[in-house]
């Protein structure tokens, strides 16, 4: 039974964005259509060069918030860091939030040991190659059925990489603002701007490992605009894959959960060279149509974290 709206706890709207004033646009105006509105929107400018992202901002009535450090989780934890209310709720510039997006994640709050929710991230349009090839291969949709990921099951996993990427998407996810006094802020090295890629899955990977539940809640919809042409997409893949290998020694280095490095330096090595003996051998699929991009980012990933690691 989904709890009485006046009943939900206060929510703060962020989005990071960066020299997008056209998509942060059209992102906003899907705010005032919340069937729960929010607290406040606070827009965190991850050091556009223009002054339109601002003015984009405060023309909505949001909260501008200028964050000169460029990286994605630099600015979630700039934006984590200005929110004042009990759950914080990022979304991406490049997203239109259905009219009950904020109030169905903040309603699956619905006990003390859930500390994340994300929800469905659809696709905005099928207009090009590169976006079809994305929804099929890359898709940033769990599914339809509700999923909680409990620390309790993470915990008798340890021998083993939990599938934190599989809780849902940055694009869309919500977190209660104890969290992040409790298992820390987002890892700047990780994600956009820096690694590439998975500041969420590492986050949602720590909050497990802190004893907090996540729950994927799809009847919160978003939806995306994916990228539009072939050479944008292979440069997203290529990232995608750096900051997943870096996450991965990340989440090493924070749990001290030894499949993690295993993954990283053996099983995920073998993938690869199974999926490029099979092309060696002229066997084309359509999933390895970036394969030289997805192997180029993973190794990039692993030297990036050798850069970075810390004692």
């Amino acid at each position: 039974m989904i709890a009485p709206v006046l009943d939900l706890p206060s929510a703060s709207v962020v989005i990071c964005t960066r020299d997008r004033p056209n998509e942060l646009r059209r992102c906003l105006a899907s705010l005032p259509r919340q069937t729960f509105p929010p607290e406040e929107i606070i827009v965190v400018d991850n050091a556009s060069r223009g002054s339109e992202t601002r003015e984009v901002a405060l023309a909505a009535g949001a909260i501008y918030v200028r964050e000169d450090r460029p990286g994605l989780d630099i600015a979630r934890n700039r934006g984590a860091l200005r929110a004042s209310s009990e759950i914080v709720a990022y979304t991406d510039d490049d997203v239109l939030l259905h009219p009950q997006w904020l109030e169905r994640l903040v309603t699956a709050f619905d006990g003390p040991s859930i500390g994340a929710v994300t929800g469905l991230v659809l696709p905005a349009e099928l207009a090009t190659e590169a976006q079809c090839y994305f929804e099929t291969f890359w898709s940033f949709g769990q599914g339809y059925t509700p999923r909680i990921f409990r620390a309790a099951d993470f915990a008798a996993s340890r021998h083993e990489v939990f599938p934190a990427w599989k809780i849902g998407a940055g694009a869309s996810m919500a977190f209660r603002r104890d969290v992040f006094d409790h298992a820390g802020l987002f890892d700047e090295r990780l994600d956009v701007g820096q690694a590439g890629c998975s500041g969420d899955s590492e986050y949602w990977y720590r909050l497990l490992a802190n004893g907090y539940d996540c729950r994927y809640q799809p009847t919160s919809v978003a939806f995306h605009f994916h990228r539009r042409t072939m050479e944008g997409l292979a440069k997203q893949i290529y990232s995608y894959m750096r900051g997943h290998s870096a996450a991965l020694l990340v989440q090493h280095e924070r749990t001290g959960v030894k499949a993690n490095l295993t993954q990283v330096l053996k099983w995920k090595p073998l993938w690869y060279l199974a999926r490029v003996r099979r092309r060696l051998l002229g066997r084309r699929v359509p999933e390895d149509h970036f394969l030289w991009q997805e192997i180029a980012g993973y190794a990039s990933g692993i030297l990036f974290y050798l850069r970075t690691r810390r004692g």
